[in-house]
């Protein structure tokens, strides 16, 4: 922690400026700064000194730049090529977009070292990156040329950022994007491959690629990821784009489109690997139709199996809370399943489900043990409210918009700073993504003359509700 710099903030951009003074100069400019400071108390500013030494960098403009504005930059390439598919000019372009609501100061455009790499398939048909397919470079202002790539035939994929030196929003041109889709799976490489992940995701919680086409590339791609932290991963996302970012016209085929691939993966995995339990979550998580739903009860009962699946306590209550929400178990299955498990992470579990039940009695009951009472340990109001909010509930949660500003306040000012918190943002009508809601915020904000913290968290909830709005527009513009 130098002059209030936190390790959290820091190691974000550490990489960075490992990538920008050259990884020998920044372990020699670290050596001679321990040596010079041995036992004595030391600045940021000692440090980037002894840096500066040995890189001849300037960081003094850097560490201004990176460690004392917010936000978070955009990269893009700019790529022209003639008729034969030669590269006539190419540039990279940064964008600094607005900052976040609350936010201090104002968009920045700062200094970045990045590689640029050039992947085409091989003969095996995986992609890989020529042995002069990267070039690293500084990329500082609006708008850097890249003369080297002048000249050369254009690649099936350019990656920005590329072996994730600078710390950004990566996108990928239109050409890059389209042959992702068919072959993200194929990279030979880990890393350009969770790179092409993460820049697929930030444009499509940016309104700038279609919920559908997302659900398409991961579908596409998903099925040779080896990562299991990575699969988990997408799975979460394609669950939030679908529920919050798909055009609601089309939210429940593209529901069904991904519920029907889970299953598939969950019968085709590995017996009794992550991946396959990874696919009964996910499974478990949107099942919907009848024959899907008799699955799960089936599973739960022992009367029908997959081979390898071990429908251990963890996933049976995945099981039962799903099949609450929709309706299939009532206070005698959840009483019955927590007998099963009468732990601590049962009775947490039986909470959810009891919340998540789609009737108004349930929702009512969940909402007053949270907010009108005080009882609940914090580890069990969390768990009601992650079974209140359901996103196939939205119309039978309308009702409680107003009743949140109604007692928001109230509960801020009365309960402890945790309890409070998962309540003002657990309890925020994140599902209502309408004009409606950002209105309502609106009005509150105004009125309530809210503190600096309660005031910060409603704006952020509220800036999702946007973000949902504009991924929305997007995804009906791509019908």
């Amino acid at each position: 922690n130098f002059d209030g710099i936190t390790y959290a903030k820091g190691a974000s951009v550490l990489k960075q400026l490992v990538a920008y003074v050259g990884m020998d100069e920044f372990f020699r400019g670290v050596q001679a700064y321990f040596k010079r400071h041995a036992f004595g108390n030391t600045r940021l500013s000692d440090l980037l000194g002894a840096l500066e030494e040995t890189s001849g960098r300037d960081l003094k403009t850097w560490s201004k730049k990176w460690l004392e504005t917010a936000g978070i930059n955009i990269l893009r390439p700019e790529i022209e090529t003639d008729a034969e598919g030669v590269i006539t000019s190419f540039a990279v372009r940064q964008e600094a977009p607005a900052l976040p609501a609350g936010a201090k100061g104002e968009p920045t455009l700062r200094p970045h070292r990045i590689a640029i790499g050039l992947y085409d398939l091989d003969a095996n048909g995986k992609l890989v990156r020529a042995e002069d397919g990267r070039i690293e470079l500084d990329v500082d202002g609006e708008l850097t040329a890249v003369p080297q790539l002048a000249g050369r035939r254009r690649p099936a994929v350019v990656l920005l950022n590329d072996d994730d030196l600078s710390y950004a929003k990566v996108r990928l041109d239109e050409e890059s994007l389209a042959f992702v889709t068919e072959h993200l799976g194929d990279f030979a490489s880990s890393l350009p491959r969770a790179l092409c992940w993460a820049s697929a995701w930030d444009m499509t919680r940016d309104g700038e690629l279609a919920t559908r086409d997302y659900l398409s590339l991961v579908l596409s791609g998903i099925g040779k990821e080896s990562d299991i932290g990575v699969v988990q991963s997408l799975h979460r996302q394609v669950k939030l784009a679908v529920d919050l970012y798909a055009d609601p016209a089309a939210r429940d085929t593209l529901l069904t489109r991904w519920t029907d691939a889970t299953l598939a993966h969950l019968r085709a995995a590995e017996p009794g690997s992550d991946h396959q339990l990874a696919w009964a979550r996910a499974f478990a998580a949107t099942a919907r139709t009848p024959e899907q739903l008799d699955l799960l009860n089936a599973l739960l009962e022992g009367s029908q199996t997959i081979e390898g699946l071990a429908v251990d306590t963890e996933l049976r209550w995945a099981f039962v809370q799903r099949l609450a929400a929709v309706g299939r178990y009532d206070e005698t299955e959840i009483a019955g399943e927590y007998e099963r498990d009468r732990t601590a992470a049962g009775e947490r579990h039986a909470a959810t489900a009891r919340a998540a039940r789609p009737t108004e009695e349930a929702k009512a009951e969940a909402w007053a043990s949270v907010v009108e009472s005080d009882k609940l340990p914090n580890a069990v109001q969390e768990a009601v409210i992650a079974g209140f909010v359901q996103t196939d509930q939205r119309e039978l949660l309308a009702q409680y918009t107003d009743r949140y500003f109604e007692v928001l306040k109230s509960v801020w000012e009365s309960r402890s700073h945790e309890i409070a918190q998962q309540i003002a943002v657990g309890l925020y009508p994140a599902v209502q993504v309408e004009e409606d809601t950002l209105r309502r915020t609106d009005a509150w904000l105004a009125s309530a003359e809210p503190n600096a913290a309660l005031r910060r968290l409603v704006s952020e909830s509220r800036a999702g509700i946007e973000r949902s709005l504009r991924a929305q527009t997007a995804d009906a513009a791509a019908k």
